[in-house]
């Protein structure tokens, strides 16, 4: 039942609000203590508030009582925010962090270490080129377990 709920809503919701000028980053439909919860994660460029939110949830409740992706079944829609500190897991996302502060974790330890600090330089569909103390360090993509972004305040 998830897994249909979540292609029906990738199929028929998520181009509906990238119409509207958001990205669809992540679409969740998973139990949580209140009950069922369908999720839409959505960012873009300047990033999102919580108006941007409220008026993507508006457009999309009566799209989604139409379709009726979860045959009646109760649930509490959300939309939300991925957060600064979110994983980088699409090539929009890299290219977005170009020139800005990464950390890779590998599936297994490569000279010793398993996560890496430095600057995202460059990537393709096989590859990401990191800076790393002023020395550029190609690692393979399908050997990365995790790329999340390095916030600083």
């Amino acid at each position: 039942m998830a897994s249909k709920v979540k292609t029906i809503c990738e199929e028929k919701v998520v181009p509906f609000i990238e119409n509207m000028g958001y990205e669809v980053v992540e679409v969740e439909y998973v139990k949580k203590s209140d009950g069922m919860n369908l999720t839409f994660y959505i960012d873009k460029e300047d990033g999102i508030k919580i108006e941007d939110c409220e008026m993507v949830s508006k457009s999309i409740d009566g799209l989604l009582e139409e379709l009726n992706p979860t045959d009646n079944s109760p649930y509490i829609l959300s939309v939300s925010s991925p957060g600064l500190d979110r994983p980088l897991k699409t090539d929009r996302d890299l290219k977005r962090n170009v020139d800005k502060e990464i950390e890779i974790t590998l599936f297994a330890k490569t000279n010793g270490k398993k996560k890496y600090e430095g600057i995202l330089k460059n990537f393709d569909e096989n590859n990401i080129v990191m800076e790393i103390n002023g020395e550029n360090i190609d690692f393979v993509r399908n050997k990365i377990a995790h790329i999340v972004p390095i916030i600083k305040f």
